[in-house]
Order: structure tokens, then sequence, then C-alpha cells
């Protein structure tokens, strides 16, 4: 199921990023015509908040996402599988409580127009409960990995770098 999800974001990401560019060319030479499409920036933004969300858990299921491993860098790797694993447990009840938010969130803007697209603001709202929902089952996963990794060479949920150039680096200065 996993591979699906890859393929259906890395497609919709595509689609979301291509959309909003021509979008955006097409309101500004609209414009420049004298034939403003008002609802066109309004669009624009619904999609970059999709995106948004898409884009953080590819970067996620890549390990891309921005990490401070200013103080676990000293710590050997088959110990900071542990500190990972605590790490990303905590940031899956941060998400999933999001995303229960974010639902109520949903429910609240069902009525609101978003601009003046006459789209509903649900719309736009609900990137974040599905966003929140696609991020906690790829750091399930990785923490899943990571726990099976445990008495092996270990895999952290948050970390792409090896162990060897982690020692490395520490060489390197600050």
């Amino acid at each position: 199921m996993s591979d699906v999800i890859v393929r259906i974001e890395s497609f919709l990401g595509r689609v979301l990023l291509a959309t909003m560019v021509g979008l955006v060319f097409i309101a500004g030479v609209m414009r420049w015509f004298g034939y403003p499409l008002v609802w066109s920036m309004d669009v624009a933004q619904l999609l970059f908040v999709w995106a948004a969300f898409l884009g953080a858990d590819m970067a996620m299921r890549k390990k891309g996402l921005i990490a401070v491993d200013l103080f676990v860098r000293w710590v050997p790797a088959r110990r900071r599988v542990f500190v990972d694993i605590a790490t990303g447990l905590t940031i899956l009840v941060f998400l999933l409580a999001l995303a229960k938010l974010g639902y109520d969130l949903v429910m609240l803007n069902r009525e609101r127009e978003f601009g003046d697209s006459g789209i509903s603001y649900a719309l736009v709202t609900a990137a974040v409960p599905i966003g929140c929902l696609l991020l906690s089952v790829t750091l399930i996963e990785q923490i899943w990995a990571a726990v099976r990794s445990i008495g092996g060479r270990p895999e952290l949920v948050f970390s792409t770098v090896r162990e060897e150039d982690a020692d490395a680096s520490l060489g390197e200065g600050l």
C-alpha cells in the first residue's frame, strides 16, 4: 500500500505544482489584458496548501526533513535508535492530535467560502487532517522499521547519517 501512496503523492504533487504555476501565469497575462481572474489566486493558494502537505510527506519518506542533531550525533547509532523512536512517537501523537483538530476545523468551515472563488473553505482546511494522517502513516512505517532494526544494523527514523559519517563530522567542528 505504501508504494501506491508514494506514486499517488508524486503524481498529485507534480499536477498541483504545474497547475499552480499555470494558473498564476494565466492570471498575470489576463490581468495585463485587463481581464483579471479574481478567483485564480484563491485556487492557487488552495493548491499550495495541499502541495505543502504532500511535499512534507514526500520529504519525510525520503528522510529529507530538517533535523537538529546537535546533541544526538554523539550518541552511537545503536542507542540513537531509541531516541529516534521516542521522538517519532512524540511527533506521532502531535500529528494525530492535529489531524483531529483539523477535522474539527473542516467541519466548522463547511459553509464558509474561500475568497472570491465560491469554493468551500473546508476544502482548504481538509489538507490539515489528511496531510497529518499521511505523515502519520509514513512516521509509523519509519518507527516500525527502527523497532525491527534493534539488535541489528540500526534503522534511524529521522537521520540518514550513518554512524561512521557522524564520527567523521565530529572532527570537523561545529
